[in-house]
């Protein structure tokens, strides 16, 4: 297991590559809320005959810390200010998720890659268009994978929050120990089933998840000022993007993918026919054949 210090906060990540002769090109993967880089390592295997690929875990999610110590705060400040000082700079970050934007910035600084291919899903999919915009000069080509624009409601984002706060709240450790309680769980995920280990490790992946960033993302990738944003964002990219969506999804319907990119000619449209929220792992062959004719073109 690999981890590396991001503004402080210990990151995992990991290198999937197949012995080459050739240079080849870097994608970076992007895991949605509370999960994973895990579930994106079938659709990385997949495509290593022509990149080599970075899956890491965002900030208190999967294997990532989520918070620093003063130690780690000291080590990712400027040498000259104080440890207080530094430690008093990492406290402040946040779960907006330009924060996230910024994590992935360093990430890539640390690790020397100055332009990557990026597929990012669900809440990853808006870090990776935030990314997109302040740091274009870095991005080749951009996947999105279940995003798309929502309207504000007050009523149902503050029955949205309720929820949330509850589910977050009950995460006892046993929970993944009983029988079919990954099935329960991914449900309202999935149209067509995926692998049992797949259910399980994403279950485990949202036990884990650090309390703070759980609640915190929550609050800051489903908002007015997200709702607000996020069409702004969709309509100035200038990195030919893919915007994939799964039919039958009902965390982000595949209408709010398609009007996302009704907003801009950089951005084409995929529609997986029989797949909700994971169509990367409930029809993984469309999928990777959607994702290299964008490649390839």
């Amino acid at each position: 297991m690999a981890y590396i210090n991001v503004r402080g906060v210990e990151h995992y990540y990991e290198w999937m590559k197949q012995p080459s002769d050739v240079v080849k090109p870097v994608m970076v993967f992007i895991h949605g809320w509370a999960g994973s880089s895990r579930y994106w390592r079938s659709t990385a295997e997949a495509l290593l005959d022509n990149f080599d690929c970075l899956l890491y875990d965002m900030r208190g999610f999967g294997r990532s810390h989520g918070k620093p110590t003063i130690n780690q705060a000291a080590e990712s400040v400027v040498e000259s200010q104080s440890t207080q000082e530094k430690a008093a700079a990492i406290a402040e970050l946040s779960y907006e998720l330009t924060e996230y934007v910024e994590d992935l910035a360093v990430l890539l600084n640390e690790l020397n890659l100055n332009r990557v291919y990026i597929n990012a899903h669900s809440m990853g999919a808006s870090v990776a268009t935030l990314f997109f915009n302040r740091y274009p000069e870095r991005v080749e080509k951009g996947i999105l994978t279940c995003s798309g624009i929502f309207e504000y409601d007050e009523k149902a984002f503050a029955a949205f929050y309720k929820f949330g706060g509850m589910v977050v709240k009950f995460r006892p450790k046993w929970l993944g120990k009983i029988p079919l309680a990954d099935r329960m769980f991914m449900a309202r995920f999935l149209h067509s089933p995926i692998p049992k280990s797949e259910r399980q490790a994403f279950l485990q992946d949202f036990i884990d998840a650090d309390y703070d960033a759980a609640i915190g993302t929550i609050f800051t990738s489903v908002s007015k000022e997200q709702a607000e944003l996020m069409p702004h964002e969709f309509a100035n990219l200038t990195v030919p993007t893919l915007l994939v969506a799964g039919e039958y999804d009902i965390i982000i319907p595949a209408e709010m993918g398609r009007h996302a990119a009704s907003l801009n000619d950089k951005v084409e449209f995929a529609l997986i026919p029989n797949t909700a929220h994971f169509p990367m792992l409930e029809d993984p062959k469309t999928y990777l054949e959607k994702v290299r004719e964008f490649l390839n073109n």
